[in-house]
């Protein structure tokens, strides 16, 4: 298989959510799409991308991810996933998943521990947390929420009292991961790794360009 076979595919996104139902309880489901894999073969296209369908709160549409190696419930498990993988393979279509790498759900067990552990600790290093400006009541500078805003959360230390500040581009369910720290790089390699043993083509990288984070604390 051409590694850059992408880069002249047809590709088609399906939001498992409204795609199909397979089950009647009003919501789409991966097996739906497997029963859509006829008709997404007769359009003549070379791959689907499916947006997120891993264990997630859903504030975000599924974006906010507290399991990224795991199918979310309401749209079945792992064993449909791997079939909906053979069945559109069997039709000579790739498979795309939607992989999330900067930020994971304030549900994830990492954040959680984060919330309980002290400041400096290795647990909050995964996330960028930071003292917040002047006597602490102030976030570490200016930047604004996409979701409008500003994009940092004090919260409440194990204490009780107020803390520091996380950092989320988005949803203050989304706290931004920390990927000059090598645990996170980890991780998101085992959770690549996962995927492409189960036997899909390639992922579609969600706000890649938020990775990279400079002068947190600059307020310009």
């Amino acid at each position: 298989m051409q590694s850059d076979w992408w880069r002249n595919a047809v590709i088609y996104q399906i939001y498992p959510r409204s795609f199909r139902d397979s089950n009647g309880d009003g919501e789409g489901d991966i097996k739906g799409v497997i029963e859509g894999i006829p008709y997404l073969a007769s359009l003549g296209i070379d791959a689907i991308w499916l947006s997120p369908f891993y264990r997630s709160p859903n504030k975000d549409g599924g974006y906010d991810v507290s399991d990224p190696r795991d199918v979310d419930p309401r749209f079945g498990n792992l064993a449909d996933a791997k079939n909906l993988i053979e069945a559109a393979h069997a039709k000579g279509i790739k498979v795309i998943f939607d992989i999330v790498p900067n930020h994971f759900s304030s549900e994830h067990t990492w954040f959680e521990a984060a919330l309980k552990a002290a400041p400096g600790s290795k647990e909050r290093n995964r996330f960028h947390f930071y003292d917040g400006k002047g006597d602490g009541s102030n976030p570490p500078n200016n930047w604004a929420s996409v979701f409008s805003g500003s994009c940092w959360t004090r919260i409440t230390e194990p204490n009780g009292e107020l803390g520091q500040w996380y950092l989320h581009l988005f949803d203050s369910s989304q706290p931004d991961l920390n990927w000059d720290n090598p645990e996170v790089f980890k991780d998101f390699e085992k959770t690549l790794r996962f995927w492409l043993e189960l036997g899909i083509d390639g992922f579609r990288i969600d706000v890649a360009h938020g990775l990279a984070k400079d002068e947190i604390r600059n307020d310009h």
